[in-house]
């Protein structure tokens, strides 16, 4: 046998379907989670304590056939901890997925147990057919039927500010605010992003805009954090109405929303509604330019196909194009947190 020849062999020996198998039953570990937070696993052993499987069980309601194994299972993810036999939290499920702090982040995994899950079961014919794969497909209307309930508008909203927390965070102390004096955030949802520019910066003033029905959403989590006089909510429709004039306007995860033509349709109104020297900012899980790196990124405009009629994410580039085109003077990127960037553009 040649030396080639036994180097392929030797290769060979060393390739597995590791990777493969852990990638196609990734779902298996996603819904163990979900299922853990939609239960309140976290937030039980938050109040109790380390508790044994039994007492855990007990509290939770759980069959005893597999929980267990269950409980076990979020160990080796590396979600719960055990010592002794008694589950306990990690430090980072204790502080993001224990629903009494504030720093809770499972809004969003709630509304991807509740909604995305089953829906991304689809993606297949997604792919195959380019519609929606949500409620549209039955004649619904995602938007349209969240905004007529409370109870799930709210879930969206704090979802909404779960997905955006660290970015908003980050918003806040890599814009140079000292520059300007106020902030709108256009689709505001809860007002994460002004709540965190505003408790970051003492002169910002400012707020949010978003459809009527937001409007109690957002005082009371503002009130939360007794910025009432200096953050107000504006009502309205992104494209039927103008939009607030500020220094600052924010776009967080509106674009991807939409097709090209209301990409630009919106692009053009942030532009109109800015003074000179005025500034927008787009943050989304902006994809890298190359489209390797940033998983979420790409993942999330899948997603959009799964929820939109024409939503897609873009890359860095992509979205400076479409800023000039507009008429902005200069834009640039800039990376906050995680698989989320902010794109700058100035008028």
């Amino acid at each position: 046998m040649s030396e080639v020849e036994t180097a392929a062999i030797e290769d060979a020996k060393q390739v597995t379907p590791d990777a493969i198998m852990q990638l196609g039953t990734a779902f298996w570990a996603s819904k163990a989670l979900l299922s853990a937070v939609e239960l309140g696993v976290f937030s039980e052993l938050a109040d109790a304590g380390a508790l044994d499987a039994d007492a855990l069980r007990e509290r939770l309601g759980l069959h005893t056939r597999s929980a267990t194994d269950f409980f076990d299972a979020l160990v080796a993810l590396g979600m719960l901890e055990r010592t002794d036999g008694r589950y306990a939290n990690t430090p980072e499920t204790d502080l993001f997925l224990d629903r009494a702090k504030p720093s809770y982040v499972g809004g969003m995994l709630e509304m991807a147990n509740a909604r995305l899950y089953e829906f991304w079961g689809s993606l297949t014919e997604g792919l195959q057919t380019g519609v929606p794969q949500n409620e549209a497909k039955s004649g619904g209307d995602f938007f349209e039927a969240l905004y007529a309930d409370p109870e799930r508008l709210a879930q969206f909203a704090r979802a909404m500010s779960a997905i955006s927390g660290g970015t908003a965070q980050a918003i806040a102390a890599k814009f140079p605010w000292r520059e300007h004096g106020s902030v709108i955030d256009i689709g505001c949802a809860e007002g994460a992003v002004p709540v965190q520019i505003a408790l970051a910066h003492e002169h910002i003033t400012g707020g949010g805009f978003d459809l009527p029905q937001i409007e109690p959403i957002f005082d009371a989590y503002v009130a939360r954090f007794g910025l009432e006089k200096r953050l107000s909510f504006s009502a309205g429709d992104f494209f039927a109405d103008p939009l607030p004039e500020a220094d600052v306007l924010v776009m967080g995860h509106i674009l991807h929303d939409w097709g090209m033509d209301e990409k630009r349709v919106l692009l053009q109104k942030a532009h109109d509604a800015l003074p000179d020297g005025g500034a927008l900012i787009v943050y989304e899980a902006i994809i890298d330019d190359e489209r390797r790196n940033n998983v979420f990124g790409l993942l999330m405009s899948l997603n959009m196909l799964i929820e939109t009629p024409a939503g897609f994410d873009y890359t860095g580039a992509d979205c400076r194009g479409w800023m000039q085109e507009t008429g902005f003077r200069e834009s640039y990127v800039e990376h906050l947190v995680g698989p989320d960037s902010m794109v700058v553009g100035i008028k």
